[in-house]
């Protein structure tokens, strides 16, 4: 399990403020960062954006990459991530995109496919992974996985 506290003390070290953008965790990335007490010294907030719409509206994704990538997508996370980040105002953000299942996957995207975004002003990337298990099990993973990828970059 990720050591949420161990996060924390990393952005504040650095003096970054975090922010986040979840769709297929549902907001189990920003509960997780909140159990660690002081959170609010780094972690501003985030937005779970379950529709595309919302995406567009709140996150700054482009309708074209939507249509053309997926909703599920590299292109997606990243833009996710930039665009919490510029919108919260934070140093660095974290998004999630994927499909927990049990519906939803195809050929290409099977259940489980999942990318996490990070954004800084320096970068911004993404990463696939595919997870296993029932749609908890898919969800708690992508959170780890969030959360890893989040604590490697504050290293």
């Amino acid at each position: 399990m990720i050591n949420v506290k161990k996060i924390g003390e990393l952005l504040k070290r650095k003096q970054w403020k975090l922010a986040v953008a979840e769709s297929c965790t549902g907001g189990l990335i920003g509960h997780s960062i909140t159990t660690a007490s002081g959170s609010s010294d780094y972690f501003l907030g985030g937005v779970i954006a379950y529709a595309n719409s919302i995406k567009i509206q709140k996150l700054n994704v482009d309708e074209e990459s939507l249509l053309r990538d997926g909703a599920v997508s590299e292109a997606v996370a990243c833009q996710m991530a930039e665009g919490v980040r510029e919108s919260f105002g934070a140093d660095i953000a974290v998004s999630v995109t994927g499909i927990a299942g049990p519906d939803g996957g195809t050929e290409d995207k099977p259940v489980g496919t999942v990318f996490i975004g990070l954004a800084t002003e320096d970068n911004v990337l993404a990463e696939r992974f595919l997870f296993t298990g029932s749609r908890e099990e898919i969800q708690q993973q992508t959170t780890n996985a969030a959360l890893g990828c989040l604590e490697l970059a504050c290293k």
